[in-house]
């Protein structure tokens, strides 16, 4: 079965993380589908941004939930790449997308695509962020029954069991997917962020974790997404995810060496920087294992 490939907010390893020329080379990279990260902007509108705080990867400051849309469009979200923009991917202006943008960006390609959509928990809006975004779909046509949107299909992801557990209310299971990673130094510092002084991080992660992973024993979410790091620390555990039917989104790829150990493993779906790339490592794989079995 050939691989599917999920450009990681975009292709990102060419240009600036979930920017308009980021998507659009995915596009022209032949990518199956496109994942990005969402937060409410202070007027409530979904937008595209992985960090809570624009710091990063924009030249503003602060909380994306303390910025209109109107205010994110004003920072420059590309120049810290320092990657010249093609004149046909838009302007420096351009490239902060909403949501909305996105699904236009998407349905303009004029084939079939994947989105994958990425909740930001612990938010300060709550599960009203899925519940914003849910909305959104539903007036333009999104069918929950078969999470698809013309020719694009959606699926949503979380490291929040809340989430997780609040979006099987309205959507599938094989359109759910619970992601994991084990709980490090930097996934507390970043959690931490979002959280009261005092509060225990590192707990809550740990509890959040063994909760994701029951999640996808149990089926409630169809889909298991591990980080690659996860896959090196439990692979017997994925691989029997992967046996017992439930699809393995893996992310991020970009080492061929971590390519060919997830495929061994059984992961059908692949998030990576370089979408283009990874297809020419996975073809590969799907090549030999086919003259195997020939």
């Amino acid at each position: 079965m050939r691989s599917l490939i999920y450009a990681h907010r975009g292709s990102s390893g060419a240009y600036a993380e979930h920017t308009r020329a980021a998507y659009l080379q995915a596009l022209a990279d032949g990518a199956d589908g496109v994942e990005c990260d969402i937060h409410l902007s202070q007027d409530r509108q979904p937008v595209l941004i992985h960090d809570a705080a624009v710091d990063r990867t924009s030249n503003g400051t602060g909380p994306v939930a303390s910025h209109t849309v109107e205010q994110l469009r004003q920072l420059d979200f590309s120049g810290w790449k320092q990657v010249p923009v093609p004149a046909a991917y838009g302007t420096n202006a351009q490239q902060f997308l909403t949501l909305a943008e996105l699904l236009d960006l998407l349905a303009g390609a004029g084939r079939r695509i994947s989105l994958a959509v990425e909740f930001k928990q612990p938010g300060p809006f709550g599960l009203d962020l899925e519940d914003t975004v849910l909305a959104l779909l539903k007036a333009r046509g999104w069918e929950p029954e078969t999470s698809r949107l013309g020719l694009i299909t959606v699926s949503f992801m979380s490291f929040s069991p809340d989430s997780v557990r609040h979006l099987r209310r309205s959507v599938p299971a094989a359109f759910v997917c619970q992601l994991l990673a084990d709980v490090d130094d930097a996934a507390i510092a970043e959690a931490a962020l979002l959280l009261p002084p005092g509060f225990d991080t590192a707990g809550m992660l740990n509890r959040a974790l063994a909760e994701g992973e029951e999640i996808v024993s149990t089926g409630e979410a169809g889909i298991a997404g591990p980080g690659v790091e996860y896959l090196r620390a439990h692979p017997e555990r994925v691989a029997g995810w992967a046996a017992a039917g439930t699809t393995i989104r893996a992310w991020t790829v970009d080492d061929p060496a971590d390519a060919q150990a997830a495929y061994r493993l059984g992961v059908q779906e692949f998030t990576t920087n370089y979408p283009q790339t990874l297809r020419s490592v996975l073809a590969a794989l799907e090549r030999a294992d086919q003259g195997g079995n020939g």
